[in-house]
């Protein structure tokens, strides 16, 4: 998987990206990571990227031109790269690199605006299909309408409220896409059991993860549930089903809707 992210600051991606699993998965050559500075599709010598918007108000706008030209740029690498597969770290022979080759797609372009439809588990494990990502961090008072409505596929939000820019939300997204490619988490089984996962049961409610315990056995007179330590395995799954769906129902109602 490769995700491309466009921002103004990328410096700011390097201490979440350079360290744990995002860090251990683009070792492993599982996921590709790369931010870029939107100033470097600048065309006049002071790299201006943002204006004042028309019809007056306060704040600048991010600009189309330096935004469009950017897009052109990776998804034109990215054609090159599949057209050309020992430019990819996959084998030429590989099934997986035939297979991208075969049902290449374009990139599909996310526009990180408080605007777009809120991001959620469902959401990273839909996105975690593709192949290639491409997220465009907006800052300052906000971006040219032409990116909205010509030059990207969908809009995402990871809440209501405002961020000063696309930045932290691109990093959000990103960690929780990452952590669903197949070899990323050591063992893929803690991701069924984890909250809002779908993944055993398809179309049962997503539920909030179930009670965790660690030695010791009793701290402080604080015991740890007799059912984890009986070595029944059915009965440890009954009970954590059962605590999942309490634990929903008392923090998360909505979620069983």
């Amino acid at each position: 998987m490769k995700i491309d992210i466009l921002t103004l600051f990328p410096e700011m991606f390097k201490g979440p990206f350079d360290e744990s699993i995002i860090k251990r998965a683009r070792e492993k050559g599982l996921v590709e990571v790369n931010t870029h500075n939107i100033r470097d599709w600048a065309q006049d010598k002071h790299k201006m990227v943002d204006d004042r918007p028309f019809g007056g108000g306060p704040g600048m706008v991010l600009m189309v031109e330096p935004i469009d030209r950017a897009l052109h740029e990776l998804k034109n690498e990215r054609t090159k790269e599949l057209k050309n597969p020992t430019s990819l770290k996959l084998r030429e022979s590989s099934k997986k690199t035939k297979l991208l080759i075969t049902n290449y797609q374009l990139p599909k372009v996310i526009l990180l605006d408080a605007a777009g439809k809120t991001f959620n588990q469902k959401e990273a494990e839909r996105l975690a299909k593709y192949e290639h990502l491409i997220l465009i961090s907006g800052h300052y008072k906000g971006i040219d309408e032409r990116v909205r409505v010509h030059l990207v596929d969908e809009e995402i939000s990871i809440g209501d409220y405002v961020l000063t820019g696309g930045e932290l939300p691109a990093m959000v997204i990103t960690d929780a896409i990452v952590r669903l490619v197949p070899g990323v988490i050591g063992k893929e089984e803690s991701l069924k059991k984890e909250s809002f996962s779908d993944f055993d049961s398809p179309g049962v409610p997503r539920l909030l993860g179930f009670p965790q315990y660690t030695r010791p056995e009793n701290y402080n007179d604080w015991k740890v549930p007799e059912v984890l330590l009986s070595g029944n395995h059915k009965e440890i799954e009954k009970w954590r089903k059962e605590k999942a769906f309490e634990k929903t129902k008392q923090k998360r109602p909505d979620l069983l809707k």
